[in-house]
């Protein structure tokens, strides 16, 4: 098990970063560990005035849990009826990336509760803390169990829906920017071609790649013909000669701890979103990468058979792999790791199968 020092990284204080875990190459064999009720804490002024029932009172309030780049919390509190409630608390204290971060993931299962009801938790509120900059999001609690769960029900729900989500301007976009954990997506924008919006989805994830890491002359020649070359190749045929794709509602950065089985029904239920309306296929994306227990053949095998692949079908497999490099560039710049190089040898794969004249003509400068 590889750990990182979280001062380099600029995690929450207290998370552990498990690079192995987070970004290894292979799933991990042991279980995903589950999340612990730890210490009390004092809740601030403006979270309990954002309780959803007035005249509420205050039980407790614990951490639970982790995430990397705040504190996540369980508060219980008895309703004016007698009855007892849990919340859950997550925060962000990173300036305006945290607002950008709290405020997408409301919106998101906001949306996916409109939606599904059953597969997220509900979300009640969000706000800034009295006296910090501090944000906050406060939702439903949801005692996570297994860690991915059962992957014909997950499935199953997952599908159903994307099927039965409709964009509000029938276009691919979002209202609000999203994050992928702490880094912005571009979402707040619509989008008649799903190929437009993904085009500036990888962009925008590649140029934050070379801030992070700094300019590698190879990469960046494979990027270029990626974006300008394989995206329309292989996005734009969905979209032409009659056929056509529905913009899907979809979680944003789905993988085995953004989903979980609700300890209390025995149901798939998903968190930490970061949504926007793009192509179903692009949500199965995350689930390529080896150190993802989503990548077993059980989860996307049985999500085909409740959504079957878009036209071209024969081309379903290397559209996954192109939506695969913006989650896995992703992961380059979060946490310290070789996916930059996987990225790298990927997008080669696609460019020397689709464009190998150009790829030549590129590396031979």
């Amino acid at each position: 098990m590889a750990l990182s020092d979280n001062s380099k990284h600029k995690i929450y204080p207290g998370a552990v970063l498990d690079v192995d875990r987070h970004a290894g190459n292979e799933a991990p064999a042991a279980p995903v560990p589950k999340p612990q009720v730890g210490g009390a804490f004092e809740l601030n002024s403006a979270v309990a005035r954002a309780l959803p029932y007035p005249g509420s009172k205050l039980l407790s309030t614990n951490n639970y849990g982790m995430s990397l780049w705040g504190q996540t919390g369980k508060i219980t509190a008895e309703l004016p009826d007698g009855t007892t409630k849990h919340y859950f608390l997550k925060t962000a204290d990173l300036g305006d990336t945290g607002r950008a971060m709290i405020l997408g993931e409301y919106e998101s299962l906001k949306a996916i509760h409109v939606v599904s009801p059953n597969i997220v938790p509900e979300p009640y509120g969000w706000g800034k803390y009295d006296g910090s900059d501090t944000c906050f999001l406060l939702a439903e609690f949801r005692e996570v169990g297994e860690q991915p769960p059962d992957p014909v029900k997950f499935t199953k729900w997952l599908a159903e829906m994307h099927k039965k989500s409709q964009s509000p301007t029938g276009k691919f976009g979002f209202h609000v920017t999203t994050c992928h954990a702490k880094l912005r997506q571009i979402t707040d924008c619509w989008e008649d071609l799903w190929a437009a919006l993904y085009r500036k989805q990888l962009a925008h994830m590649m140029e934050l790649d070379e801030a992070k890491h700094g300019e590698w002359p190879e990469f960046k020649m494979v990027c270029q013909l990626i974006l300008d070359k394989v995206i329309p190749r292989l996005l734009e045929p969905l979209q032409s000669n009659g056929r056509s794709i529905k913009p899907c509602l979809v979680h944003g950065d789905l993988w085995d701890e953004n989903s979980a089985t609700d300890m209390a029904t025995g149901e798939p239920f998903i968190f930490d979103a970061g949504s926007f309306y793009a192509h179903n296929e692009y949500e199965i994306g995350n689930w390529r990468a080896a150190r993802h227990r989503l990548s077993a053949a059980a989860y996307v095998t049985n999500y085909l058979r409740e959504y079957r692949a878009s036209e071209p079908e024969e081309e379903w497999d290397d559209r996954n792999l192109l939506y695969s490099l913006r989650f896995d560039l992703g992961t380059a710049i979060l946490i310290p790791c070789n996916q930059r190089q996987i990225v790298k040898e990927n997008m080669t794969i696609l460019c020397n199968k689709f464009f190998p004249n150009e790829l030549a003509a590129l590396q031979n400068r």
